[in-house]
């Protein structure tokens, strides 16, 4: 099975093929690059104009073809053009998964400019902190964001704003998305070079300030090169392995994705929907996460791939619904943005009827995925997160940077087109193209990659990145505490959970619930500790004087938590 993979894979990058590779120098470092790949994510998204009446984005009753896509699309590149909007110039959304964001996204990197992913969780501190990094021209925002802008507003008294779903009469100071989108214009005639950036997505960095991630076209095109690439090498091997005839794809088949994770991230918008959109599929939109109605869209909309965060796929078998539920147009079925239990590799497989079992293992920075595997190769290697893609180089190194051989535990880095320039407005750079992944990994001799451990001081709840830094630092600034430390506690729905052992002044006096309200006042609720130890003593510490967190997780009780 693994001899056919490396084969086919081999056969697929060769010169002259759909995938062929070669290396070449962006930024100094020699990278590994898609020869045949599109320049932009603009000729990307003008190639979908093929797919005319098909539909693209659905979401509740409402439905948009690709046709009226391209043409909402070209109408915002417009008017943005008139608002004085060039290439290089920054957007930013901010708005739950509306049809909307897709469509802005591909109208704002269509013309050359650069969207800024606001997450949608950030409370008015954080939206302007970002607003303040990235300096975007117009905010495209609906009816919660633009509350939360408002509080924040005077400090942006330039800023465009067009309000989207707003459900009331549209302020006299903000532009309606309708009427911005039923206005003809024409897509800008722009030449955008393929190293330029394409957007800025914020991921946290370990003093507890976002950093902005700034993802390029060629990134962006390679990651979604890479997708199609696995998802035509994987069945192709494995039906050599097996001395059967490959799948043959049926054109009149429209394939179907269910998006359930935020689009400001790039599991959802650069692999789910990008994917998809690449294809001439259908994305399905949902309001917010619920298993019974991500089974009813299943069913109801012969939903083929359903990629989400762990705790979706698993909330969906675990309900009730899902045994009277049609999901047999499921063809894949698995999880980004967290790691993928091995148990539930073999759930997935056996309860559902058609899908097999995916994952892929990625980063904002790496604008998605840095290995996937799905089918017989992940039952066979349920640990496993797949081997690299093909844009990519990867080595596991020791404390010094030293290569390690096959099998020995280090830091994986990798290298190739997918990673960013770097990061806006920030120092910190990418030496000779190789990016630190800050996880802990081991290679096989079949060239999957195992993830052991992460180096970084991280909570990965629900595919969103916490740092316990961030959070130990709004602890501190609450009166009453003295000590504390922030690390993840194992959570079933979320695969983590933020913790937290506080030890208070003494005589100072403070609830669990009066600190979790303090938190509130600094972050947004997803970085709040559900698992808080009150602890009596002073936290123990090394000789350097850090606290050790690991001793002190081992030592707290569960049933102690508040």
């Amino acid at each position: 099975m693994y001899e056919a993979l490396n084969t086919v894979w081999n056969e697929y990058i060769s010169p002259g093929q759909m995938f062929e590779v070669n290396t070449i120098d962006v930024g100094g470092a020699p990278t590994r690059n898609f020869v045949h790949a599109p320049p932009s994510l603009r000729e990307f998204w003008l190639s979908t104009a093929q797919h005319g009446e098909r539909e693209y984005l659905v979401y509740l009753q409402e439905r948009t073809s690709y046709a009226q896509a391209q043409q909402y699309t070209a109408s915002l590149a417009s008017w943005l053009q008139k608002q004085g909007v060039q290439p290089g110039d920054r957007v930013a959304i901010a708005m739950r998964n509306y049809p909307e964001w897709m469509l802005a996204y591909w109208a704002i990197t269509s013309m050359g400019a650069v969207i800024v992913g606001m997450n949608a969780w950030w409370i008015p501190k954080e939206m302007h902190y970002a607003l303040s990094d990235s300096k975007p021209k117009v905010l495209i925002c609906d009816r919660e964001r633009l509350e939360r802008f408002r509080e924040i507003q005077q400090d942006f008294p330039e800023m465009v704003v067009v309000g989207v779903r707003l459900q009331e009469e549209t302020p006299a100071d903000v532009f309606a998305w309708q009427d911005i989108i039923n206005t003809a214009g024409e897509l800008p005639e722009v030449a955008i070079d393929s190293d330029s950036d394409a957007c800025i997505f914020y991921t946290s960095g370990t003093t507890g300030k976002p950093k902005g991630a700034q993802l390029t076209h060629r990134g962006c095109v390679a990651n979604v090169m890479n997708l199609a690439f696995i998802n035509s090498v994987q069945p192709i091997a494995l039906a050599r392995s097996k001395d059967e005839e490959p799948p043959i794809p049926n054109p009149e088949e429209q394939l179907c994705a269910l998006v359930a994770t935020p689009l400001f991230h790039v599991t959802a918008n650069n692999c789910v929907a990008q994917l998809t959109t690449m294809v001439g599929g259908k994305l399905v939109h949902m309001y917010k996460w619920d298993a019974a109605e991500a089974l009813r869209i299943i069913e109801e909309e012969q939903v083929t791939s359903f990629s989400a965060v762990p705790m979706m796929s698993r909330e969906m078998l675990l309900h009730p619904d899902f045994s009277t539920r049609d999901t047999s147009s499921l063809t894949s079925i698995g999880g980004g943005g967290a790691a993928l239990q091995p148990d539930l590799v073999a759930k997935l497989e056996e309860g559902t009827e058609n899908a097999r079992a995916s994952t892929g293992y990625g980063m904002t920075e790496t604008c998605g995925i840095i290995a996937a595997v799905s089918a017989d190769f992940f039952v066979d290697k349920p640990a496993s997160v797949g081997r690299a893609m093909p844009t990519f180089e990867a080595k596991v190194v020791d404390a010094n940077g030293n290569t390690l051989p096959t099998g020995e535990r280090g830091e994986l880095l990798v290298r190739g087109a997918p990673v960013i320039k770097g990061y806006l407005n920030r120092p910190e750079a990418i030496v000779d193209g190789w990016l630190e992944t800050g996880d802990v990994a081991y290679i096989d001799e079949d060239g999957f990659i195992f993830l052991v451990d992460r180096l970084k001081d991280m909570v990965l709840r629900g595919g969103e990145n916490v740092y316990c830094s961030e959070v130990e630092n709004a602890l501190f600034s609450h009166e009453a505490v003295s000590e504390c430390v922030v690390f993840a506690v194992p959570d079933d729905r979320l695969g983590e959970e933020v913790g937290a052992a506080i030890h208070l002044k003494d005589g100072a006096e403070a609830t669990t619930e009066q600190l979790r309200e303090h938190c509130r006042t600094l972050l947004s609720p997803y970085k709040i500790p559900r698992y808080i130890w009150i602890v009596a003593q002073p936290l123990p510490r090394n000789a350097n004087g850090k606290f050790v967190k690991r001793e002190l997780r081992e030592a707290l009780d569960m049933a102690d938590a508040r």
